[in-house]
């Protein structure tokens, strides 16, 4: 009897902590969404709109200003529950929404937001519809795909061994990376490391190392690399190969989250030894859809082993910033096609692969 009594208070406080923690989330999003809005509407509609600034000045005091505003609407309206969108989302979340999204206050709101964002995205763009089909910009772009259409195709054989090239740098970049994140995989899966403060240390590092790696784009890896080791094939592919290290042990790790924890527990009360848990509990789980995110990944390479071509990487990429730069025309129609039928190449072959091992 006691021990009920004690189980009914330990999940009342539960109950109680997550509301306020709730509560805390949802003025959050009020806060933000209210300092967004006041921001967006002093930038754009009183800026560009009503004083025509073509470049409006910045400076921090106009966010910080926003950011008071959005604080004090947002404790006025909290108390108004139809008024706070951070309740509504949450009550949506919770199944306890009451009236349809359409008859809430906070509606007219949300259609405001969502208004005032595309209008602050047509103005950062600078989109312009009389620059788009200007004789000069027509007559520009007619040059150009005309040439497009009419390839040169006497540096065919150069473009050939470039593609060959950026094949092999996509090959060799995947191959590597894949024992690197099969192995940080399962240090940066949070089910297999919070049994320990020591493991949620090692989990916390590693995953805060292959958000920072992954976070940085294969083109900007490719221009410190090619500062490192010089311009060149080598270069690219350690970019890619980087790069592919975070995020394959990303999609690795959170395919081992979601394994089924039946068979992990049965050999752990059996004594098992952790590796022994990991090898025969886990890996078996896993396999398949490692070599499918693993085929996914060499596509996307070979994808990504063009573009960084364009900063010193090598490949037909970097033929293409040649030609490119000298205005050839005719010449990059030639390696635009061998491109697209690089990639059309890969998917077809990867989409195979995928289908076969399912």
């Amino acid at each position: 009897m006691t021990t009920q009594v004690m189980e009914n208070h330990t999940e009342l406080f539960i109950k109680k902590k997550g509301i306020k923690r709730k509560h805390v989330y949802s003025i959050l999003l009020d806060v933000f969404l209210w300092s967004y809005l006041f921001l967006v509407s002093y930038k754009i509609v009183y800026q560009k709109i009503i004083l025509y600034l073509r470049y409006p000045e910045f400076n921090w005091s106009q966010p910080l200003v926003a950011l008071a505003l959005g604080i004090i609407v947002s404790g006025i309206f909290f108390v108004i529950p139809s008024f706070s969108i951070g309740k509504t989302v949450f009550r949506l979340f919770t199944g306890d929404a009451g009236l349809p999204w359409w008859k809430k206050p906070y509606a007219v709101f949300s259609v405001i937001m969502i208004i005032m964002t595309f209008v602050t995205g047509i103005y950062m763009t600078k989109a312009s519809l009389t620059e788009f089909l200007s004789p000069s910009g027509l007559a520009g772009a007619k040059r150009i795909f005309t040439s497009l259409l009419t390839p040169n195709w006497a540096i065919f054989e150069d473009a050939l061994f470039a593609a060959i090239e950026t094949l092999y740098m996509a090959l060799i970049a995947t191959a590597l990376a894949i024992p690197v994140a099969f192995l940080l995989s399962f240090f940066a899966a949070r089910n297999l490391m919070s049994h320990t403060p020591v493991f949620m240390v090692v989990y916390s590092i590693t995953r805060f190392i292959l958000n920072m790696t992954r976070a940085i784009e294969p083109l900007v890896w490719a221009i410190i690399f090619s500062v490192w080791v010089g311009i060149g094939p080598f270069a690219g592919m350690l970019a890619l190969c980087l790069h592919s290290v975070a995020s394959l042990c990303k999609l690795y790790s959170e395919q081992i989250e979601s394994i089924d924890e039946g068979p992990i527990e049965a050999m752990t009360a059996t004594g098992a030894h952790p590796i022994q848990v990991i090898w025969f509990g886990v890996v078996p789980q896993v396999v398949l859809p490692f070599l499918s995110y693993t085929i996914y990944r060499w596509d996307i390479n070979v994808r990504m082993a063009t573009v960084i071509g364009l900063v010193g990487g090598g490949g037909i990429g970097t033929m293409l910033m040649q030609y490119q730069g000298l205005a050839k025309w005719n010449e990059v129609g030639l390696l635009v096609i061998v491109i697209a039928a690089i990639v059309w190449m890969m998917d077809y072959a990867s989409a195979k692969i995928r289908e076969a091992i399912k």
